[in-house]
């Protein structure tokens, strides 16, 4: 919900901040900087500390993080809200997917897809919230001192729950500070890479690309990631199933096929409808991709869950935070067409990466 509240009101901040394409790039490079240098500390103290007791303190910072977007003073103070904004956002991912890669452990099957359906429903609820706030005429820092205080009371009864994580040593000193997927996870890193520019993209650029591009109103264009979530929660809450029946390759090759098809139809001088068309294809084709990336990470059997998870969401993740600041610099100099077209490569490329996570339908219930 935090995401989407933001990725709904980037025009707003674009505009009120007078920043232009890539001086926007320019910023969302800092968030996208933030969390890369969160994922390998967050793997290692998840792994050390427990993964739940990580993700409850960052649950916290988080929110705090979103209503700082809007009063931080001038383009420095922006720029360093949205690196504390990115450190948040990737550590908590990284803590939330190991928790969660510890409940699918416990009771023996996949789960991770349902559990990613639950961020997509947050992020279409906060771009929601967004279109609300833009319709209504209401401020970007009222909108987020909302949404973050929305966010504590659904949050609260949920951090609360009772769970005991298991703690595991990596290895000794030494660590890289970026975490990085070795061995039979680098593949699985890069569809993980090529997924979250997909992801990243249409958070930051959709309701621009809509607006600038294919002609929508402001308000019509915050729908862009909204039916992009709404589509993604659809298919992640069958995804686990699907995985089960047709195994974890095929659904991630069949996912990457179905964004690429969304993706060319950005690409196409067509009305604005079109291009929805091609975001909500984007988000039912990208939806399988980093649950079953995650689930795959978690099993391997040689790097504890924590560590393969941050590495994975290095690329991951990291390409959702540093994919926006490239769009911005390719659609600087070409347009956001170009840069789209990138992102289309990028999910073809991960098509054929799909073999790569053929073990994570035996390995959930794997307790190492």
């Amino acid at each position: 919900m935090l995401l989407g509240s933001w990725a709904a009101r980037v025009p707003a901040v674009k505009e009120a901040r007078g920043l232009g394409e890539a001086e926007l790039g320019l910023m969302l490079l800092f968030m996208g900087l933030g969390a890369l240098a969160s994922f390998g500390p967050a793997g290692r103290v998840s792994d050390r500390i427990g993964a739940v007791t990580l993700t409850r303190g960052l649950a916290l910072a988080y929110l705090a993080a979103l209503p700082f977007l809007a009063v931080a003073p001038g383009t420095p103070g922006l720029a360093l809200a949205l690196f504390f904004f990115g450190i948040t956002h990737g550590a908590m991912d990284v803590a939330m997917n190991s928790w969660g890669a510890e409940v699918e452990r416990r009771i023996g099957r996949p789960v991770m897809s349902g559990f990613h359906a639950m961020w997509s429903l947050g992020a279409g609820a906060g771009a929601g919230l967004g279109f609300a706030a833009t319709s209504l005429g209401a401020g970007v820092a009222l909108h987020f001192t909302l949404a973050a205080l929305v966010g504590l009371v659904l949050l609260c009864p949920f951090l609360l729950q009772p769970w005991t994580s298991a703690r595991r040593e990596g290895p000794g000193g030494g660590a890289p500070v970026f975490a990085l997927p070795r061995g039979a996870l680098v593949p699985v890193g890069m569809i993980g890479l090529a997924s979250g520019l997909g992801e990243g993209g249409t958070a930051d650029w959709s309701a621009i690309f809509l607006s600038a591009v294919a002609g929508a109103g402001e308000s019509q264009a915050t729908l862009g990631y909204a039916l992009f979530a709404a589509a993604m929660l659809a298919m992640r809450l069958c995804t686990d199933r699907l995985a089960r029946i047709a195994g974890p390759a095929r659904v991630a090759r069949a996912g990457a096929l179905v964004a690429s098809a969304g993706l060319a139809l950005l690409l196409l001088p067509a009305p604005w409808p079109v291009a929805l068309a091609g975001f909500a294809l984007m988000g039912l084709g990208y939806a399988p991709l980093y649950p079953l990336c995650f689930s795959r990470a978690a099993a391997d059997p040689d790097i504890p869950p924590g560590q393969a998870i941050a590495g994975v969401a290095t690329l991951g993740y990291g390409s959702v935070l540093m994919g926006p600041p490239l769009i911005g610099l390719i659609a600087d100099l070409l347009s956001l067409r170009a840069a789209f077209l990138l992102v289309a490569l990028a999910a073809l490329a991960a098509a054929l990466l799909a073999p790569s996570l053929a073990t994570a339908a035996r390995s959930p219930g794997r307790t190492g």
